[in-house]
């Protein structure tokens, strides 16, 4: 077992199954007490279970120290109850990964309010939550205790919400709201030694095989040996090493694991400039200068159409 996060409480949502269970076998391979949260629903947020027990009992069998957690990351009594148990148990928490998630995909014709709020109620509200639990203890720690912490927030964006996806305008929109929040807490949280990173992984998991038909392997249920760009824990030494103290100058970042490539991504940054000197813009004017200077589609000097 790996000493890179040893001494280190970590909790991760949505950890029963796939790429937050992955996650959370990887924190503790490295040498972390892992909290594993997950409600046990559907991919598409119906029902309750203990699918979480399943993981805790295999990081307990290969030597690692985990609890499991039930509750509903949308619910604020319920997130404030999992970060306080953490912290009494424990003494500390310095690790959060915000990984849980469902979907309800349907082309925006087709979907209904309740889809489009459960998605970002799960994800977004989610994610908020948790960091917001966290980042309030963080806080007062770091006043009463020299003016810094040890903390780590890991939040779980997507290529739906950074390029966008068909049919899911629920659950890219979340996903870009995810990476927003991520750039703010960076700021919010840098005075105290917190750093705040996204990650985008991929994977056939349950929730995308509803898409693409493939079916789902667990990542402990796969073999080791081989190399599956499918593979939904190919993210987790990401997650492990932002999570570590190596990676303390890091934060505001999203970083993009798909298969054997690791990508860091750039949001919406000024590509073209042009300016009107000081003036009003013109309407009727503006197709030659988007033409010509926005989209460059077209050579200054030529007439639209010409």
């Amino acid at each position: 077992m790996s000493s890179l996060l040893e001494g280190k409480i970590a909790v991760v949502t949505g950890a029963g199954h796939g790429i937050g269970r992955a996650h959370a076998l990887e924190l503790a391979r490295h040498g972390a007490t892992v909290v594993v949260n997950d409600l046990g629903s559907s991919v598409s947020g119906e029902g309750q279970g203990r699918d979480a027990d399943q993981v805790v009992d295999i990081i307990a069998a290969r030597g690692g120290k985990a609890i499991a957690d039930y509750g509903d990351v949308g619910d604020e009594d319920q997130v404030e109850a999992m970060v306080a148990r953490a912290f009494d148990e424990f003494g500390h928490l310095d690790i959060v990964v915000n990984n849980a998630g469902i979907v309800r995909d349907r082309a925006i014709w087709n979907m209904t309010a309740q889809d489009f709020d459960l998605v970002m109620r799960v994800h977004v509200r989610g994610t908020w939550l948790t960091s917001r639990a966290v980042a309030k203890r963080w806080r007062a720690l770091a006043k009463s205790d020299g003016g810094s912490v040890y903390g780590r927030i890991i939040n779980t964006t997507s290529g739906a919400g950074l390029l966008g996806n068909f049919g899911q305008s629920n659950y890219s929109a979340a996903k870009a709201a995810i990476a927003g929040l991520t750039q703010t807490l960076s700021l919010e949280l840098a005075s105290i030694g917190v750093t705040v990173n996204a990650i985008s992984p991929g994977g056939v998991t349950r929730l995308s095989s509803a898409v693409s038909g493939q079916e789902a392997v667990e990542p402990d249920e796969r073999p080791e040996d081989v190399f599956d760009p499918k593979d939904p824990s190919l993210a987790s030494p990401v997650v492990a090493w932002l999570a570590s103290e190596q990676a303390g100058h890091v934060s505001g970042q999203v970083v993009r694991a798909l298969g054997e490539e690791l990508s860091l991504m750039q949001g919406w940054t000024k590509r073209v400039t042009t300016s009107n000197g000081g003036r009003r813009w013109d309407a009727t004017k503006l197709g030659t200068v988007m033409a010509t200077e926005i989209f460059q589609t077209r050579t200054p000097g030529l007439r639209l159409g010409s």
